[in-house]
């Protein structure tokens, strides 16, 4: 008998491995709306399956809190079981041997601390208060509640003009978002289960695409009462189109020269080329919304003149002033902000960055635009520098691959100290103090600290600061508009409290976030302007959804979006990302599983065909 053998998995092992990926794929595809204490029930059961039962606390204690939370499912329990509950978890949390029996335990305890109110209503009501108001995860997902199943069945049909009449509905941008959209609606997809989330962005970007110039629906007659938008950035635009579809006239004062607002003075235009851009701005002013560029609110313009002027205001100014970094030399020639470097391009006015050496200090998606165009306008070398490790940057996957992919070097684990100048004043030199990963904070990363070694010199002659946005709300907060946090406060509903007629959403509100949650804020205030002034406009679109059809969908990989070759597009902001061809388009919406008529879809109707 061999004292050794080679370790190989039997089928069985095999098979297991297999449950664990399907498992996998199962709770990334769980939608939003569960029963919290349904799951956590399932998961104690999972964590229980996993136990050795060498030690007490594990053995015993979690088949006791699972019967404890099955009690609760079942209609057996009192409001002293919560307590027993809570009690029991916190035994196991402190006497388990391992982490199969703290964290499980730890999972429960998180729980019932934070939906306690689920677990009281299964107690007393025997019933919870859950509610799946959106049975279809892309949609529900969705910021703005793109009626994500409908365009893709109409993609799939070859209807293309009627996909982007579907997406205006609750998305007066399709173009732009098929773009640059961080596409939430993916990550919950149902085809999960199966291999991998549909393409929902590419096929979004190829209906708008084909489907040539589609003109926007006929307004409602004229109401008489008038709207005046603060900003022409998605969301300030996307709330004047459909207040303007509702018979109101809209007028939009931007500040800059053009309008877009981060969408083109924050995304250079190799990830949205400005056609692009420009046929959903001229889509929606064809609407009968007024603009008014360089107009700037506030200071020529007083808040006050126009909350007498107009029924209504919505303010959507977004996010467009730099945060410093409050470090030694941030005040030395060649220290330039992000936004302020995009503003220019967006502007036509491309800097000569040709032999220099930048770094850029950030980890988000405007830092990787910044080092990508960095290298479009000629540097001989960029630096992206970052405190915390490559992986914890909040850009996308895919911009953190394409900046590397074309030359840019990433220095993670590296938090900037000093600048140094020269004797004229000019950034000579980054210095940089080494990070060591450390303890988890509450937003679920690891924090990085000080590591215990010297500082590093990196030389360099031009710094663009990335590591966020501020809101320009010094004029509003004068007029009496409530400020906190750097962020207007205002209700979900968009209303701002003690001024009447004063909205305000989007970044201004939320602080810096995407373009569909800017879009998806201003489709709630243009609903809630139209019912403040006294209407019940609905939107919709008229448009017929193909039935869904009952052949198999077999597993069949995802086609994913490519990028020109990096040694080709670095030299230029020509659109970097290829289009689907026809073929496949038809290949990737026809792995749609139709969520909106199968399952509990059908049930809950299918869609919101008005709002």
């Amino acid at each position: 008998m061999s004292r050794l053998v080679v370790a190989t998995p039997d089928k069985a092992q095999t098979t297991v491995e297999g449950l664990y990926r399907d498992l996998e794929r199962r709770i990334a595809a769980s939608p939003p709306g569960l029963c919290p204490v349904d799951l956590a029930a399932s998961f104690l059961k999972l964590c229980r399956a996993q136990t050795c039962g060498k030690c007490v606390p594990c053995r015993v204690g979690l088949a006791q809190l699972e019967k404890l939370l099955e009690d609760v499912l079942e209609h057996r329990a009192t409001l002293q079981t919560l307590d027993l509950i809570e009690k029991t978890a916190r035994v196991i949390v402190s006497t388990a041997d391992c982490a199969i029996g703290w964290e499980a335990a730890g999972m429960v305890l998180r729980g019932v601390r934070g939906f306690r109110g689920d677990y009281v209503e299964h107690i007393v009501n025997g019933r919870c208060t859950c509610s799946l108001n959106q049975p279809v995860p892309c949609v529900a997902l969705c910021p703005a509640g793109v009626d994500i199943p409908g365009y893709i069945a109409l993609v799939a049909a070859g209807r293309y003009a009627d996909a982007v009449r579907l997406i205006r509905k609750d998305n007066p941008f399709p173009a732009s978002c098929g773009y640059v959209c961080e596409h939430p609606c993916e990550a919950r997809c149902r085809r999960n289960m199966i291999d991998a989330a549909v393409n929902i962005r590419g096929l979004k970007r190829f209906a708008a695409d084909h489907a040539g110039t589609v003109p926007v629906p006929e307004r409602a007659p004229a109401t008489g009462k008038r709207v005046a938008v603060i900003g022409a950035g998605p969301g300030g635009l996307s709330a004047a189109y459909y207040l303007s579809l509702m018979g109101h006239g809209v007028t939009v004062y931007e500040k800059q020269p053009l309008p877009g607002g981060m969408l083109r003075y924050g995304i250079p235009s190799y990830r949205l080329p400005r056609e692009k851009l420009q046929a959903d701005i001229d889509a929606i002013l064809s609407a009968g919304v007024k603009l008014k560029t360089g107009a700037e609110v506030g200071r020529a313009l007083p808040i006050a003149d126009l909350t007498r002027e107009y029924d209504a205001v919505y303010i959507a100014i977004g996010a467009h002033s730099d945060k410093k970094l409050g470090i030694p030399g941030e005040e030395s020639e060649g220290v330039v902000s992000a936004v302020e470097m995009l503003r220019e391009i967006g502007n036509g006015k491309n800097p000569d960055f040709s032999g220099r050496s930048v770094a850029v200090i950030g980890g988000g998606n405007v830092a990787m635009d910044v080092a990508r165009s960095a290298v479009r306008l000629g540097a001989s070398r960029v630096g992206i520098v970052y405190r915390r490790r490559q992986k914890d940057m909040t850009a996308l996957p895919e911009e953190v691959e394409g900046a590397v992919g074309e030359g840019c070097e990433v220095l993670s684990l590296h938090a900037p100290s000093r600048i140094e100048s020269d004797e004229n004043g000019n950034v000579s030199a980054l210095w940089l103090r080494p990070q060591i990963i450390g303890k988890i904070d509450s937003a679920g990363r690891p924090s990085p600290r000080n590591a215990d070694v010297g500082e590093l010199r990196s030389p360099c002659d031009l710094i663009v600061v990335a590591i966020g946005q501020s809101i320009e709300y010094g004029p509003f907060a004068e007029f009496g508009v409530p400020v906190s946090r750097g962020a207007i406060q205002v209700k979900n509903s968009a209303r701002i409290e003690n001024v009447a007629n004063l909205f305000a959403g989007g970044d201004c509100a939320s602080g810096p976030a995407t373009v569909i949650r800017a879009i998806a804020a201003g489709k709630v205030a243009a609903a809630n302007i139209d019912n403040y002034l006294g209407f019940n406009h609905e939107i919709t679109a008229d448009v017929e959804i193909p039935q869904a059809n009952l052949s198999d969908r077999p597993p069949c990989g995802r086609v994913n979006l490519t990028d020109r070759a990096a040694c080709e597009r670095k030299s230029d902001f020509d659109a970097i990302e290829y289009g689907m061809t026809l073929e496949e388009a038809m290949q990737e919406s026809s792995r749609c599983l139709r969520c909106d008529h199968f399952g509990y879809g059908i049930f809950k109707g299918g869609r919101i065909a008005k709002w």
